[in-house]
């Protein structure tokens, strides 16, 4: 018997404060620290975010990730990975937390040890977002635009769902491969390749 899986999605829940109330890059990280229980970002206009909790196979598939790429980060040395609780201020005002990402130690070096402990005051190089069951396309579609517009290098949106993963790079058209058993990072992250069967099927 074949399962059909009923899907509802789930835009995140916007919360508009201005004028009413305007929050600083340390007023949002003090806000985003007694909320731990939300995933809050705040787009450009300074809206805020609210995205629900993800379920067990993305939770799977995420953490899969994120382990394989923090795996080839140690073994190149020329980078350093963060998870999906790093929050980024781009420069476009956006505070955003990808799934995966990766920024080169050169750049982080400039960074005061405050500030490291705060949102980064950075564009990642390179960012992945998974999408979930629940999550429109347009809107990650739009995000991931927006990290490549703010000085990412390479991102993926990588989509289950449908088994595809979407490229996106500067100055390129976004490449849609449908049904790929791995992607590479070349040249953005040299030698890292991401086998994709895993997080097409989680397992469990």
């Amino acid at each position: 018997m074949t399962q059909t899986k009923s899907i509802t999605e789930q835009p995140p829940m916007v919360l508009r404060t201005r004028p009413a109330l305007e929050m600083d890059d340390e007023q949002l990280f003090e806000f985003c620290r007694i909320n731990r229980e939300w995933r809050i970002e705040r787009n450009a206009e300074g809206e805020l975010e609210v995205m629900v909790p993800t379920g067990g196979e993305t939770g799977n598939r995420n953490i899969k990730i994120a382990g394989r790429l923090d795996a080839w980060t140690e073994r190149d040395g020329a980078g350093v990975a963060f998870d999906s609780s790093t929050g980024f201020i781009l420069p476009n005002g956006a505070m955003r937390s990808p799934d995966a990402s990766w920024v080169k130690r050169e750049r982080l070096a400039n960074l005061t040890s405050e500030q490291k402990q705060r949102f980064l005051p950075l564009c990642p190089d390179f960012v992945i977002e998974l999408r979930s069951p629940s999550d429109p396309l347009a809107p990650i579609e739009a995000k991931m635009r927006e990290y490549i517009e703010n000085g990412s290098r390479l991102g993926w949106l990588l989509d289950p769902e449908e088994r595809r993963a979407h490229i996106y790079r500067p100055d390129e058209q976004t490449r849609v491969l449908d049904k790929p058993e791995r992607i590479s990072g070349d040249p953005v992250l040299p030698g890292f390749v991401l086998d994709l069967q895993p997080i097409w099927e989680p397992g469990f």
